[in-house]
């Protein structure tokens, strides 16, 4: 089943973008959310990042800029509260709070303004102790989470869970823990959609080398049931992997999570990356950066 693409790139953290939301330059902002719908986006997800001056103001501005000159649907993403709150004020469709942490603190607090606004939400399993250590713990949180939600009218088709991707090279046994959490969901939490900030996978490795980690894992994913991955607007593969565009890659990856490796001589070097890289996410080789050309 294909999945949804959240483009990443609107965020602070980019140069040109950091820039225009700090002198409040339209022009940037509207070029890229033409981009992403260009690129086959499915939503915007607008990250002000902290945002603790001026964000009860730029989130509104930028929501409006965006709306502007796209038709797509937004995901509001900062820690401040109070901008996203004026965010969804302006939101034309049903907008996505990315995101509310499993902790009393975080989601007393922005549960009450999910269910006020009919915004969707984005729960992700950072529990009191920080990441959990498995499937088991995730589950946990999210039936903890989705519980306290549903108590206040929120029903789980409005909620795309998070299992938080962890980088491969300093927790590689996180890879198929997550891949088990996904398989469970529909079974703690009927209807619930899944989300995840997929690019995470791959932090920290080689910047050549992150797209096809990325492309990997989402396949991978995609077997779980993902419904959606926050993504690249420019990785062009990717799309084309969420969109079910192509299923030789698909192929070889599942054949090897299942022990079924093909004869890599048979392949092309292409297929064959995609080979080694998935057997380095399901824990079948040691993580090194050099894991293509060995």
């Amino acid at each position: 089943m294909a999945m949804l693409c959240f483009g990443e790139s609107l965020n602070v953290m980019g140069t040109k973008i950091g820039r225009a939301m700090k002198e409040w330059d339209p022009e940037p902002i509207k070029a890229e959310a033409e981009f992403q719908q260009k690129q086959g986006m499915d939503y915007i997800d607008i990250n002000l990042g902290p945002a603790k001056k001026q964000g009860h103001e730029l989130m509104p501005w930028i929501v409006e800029t965006v709306q502007g000159v796209v038709d797509l649907p937004l995901l509001l993403d900062t820690s401040n509260t109070a901008a996203i709150e004026e965010g969804l004020k302006v939101c034309k469709k049903t907008p996505i709070i990315n995101s509310i942490m499993c902790r009393a603190e975080n989601y007393e607090k922005m549960l009450p303004m999910a269910a006020k606004y009919n915004a969707d939400f984005v729960a992700l399993m950072w529990g009191p102790e920080g990441l959990p250590r498995d499937e088991n713990e995730r589950a946990a949180l999210c039936v903890e989470l989705l519980q306290v939600a549903n108590d206040q009218g929120i029903s789980n088709e409005k909620i795309w869970v998070d299992g938080v991707i962890p980088p491969v090279n300093v927790q590689q046994e996180h890879a198929p823990t997550l891949l088990a959490f996904y398989d469970m969901l529909q079974d703690i939490a009927p209807g619930a959609k899944s989300t995840c900030g997929l690019s995470n996978i791959s932090n920290g490795i080689p910047d050549h080398l992150r797209p096809i980690m990325n492309q990997t894992y989402a396949i991978m994913l995609k077997r779980s049931g993902m419904a959606s991955i926050i993504t690249d607007p420019k990785d062009e593969t990717m799309t084309q992997i969420a969109k079910d565009k192509r299923p030789d890659i698909e192929e070889v990856v599942h054949n090897t999570m299942d022990g079924n490796q093909p004869d890599m001589n048979s392949l092309s070097q292409e297929l064959a990356d995609y080979v080694k890289t998935a057997r380095v996410l399901m824990g079948f080789a040691l993580y090194s950066d050099s894991w293509l050309s060995l």
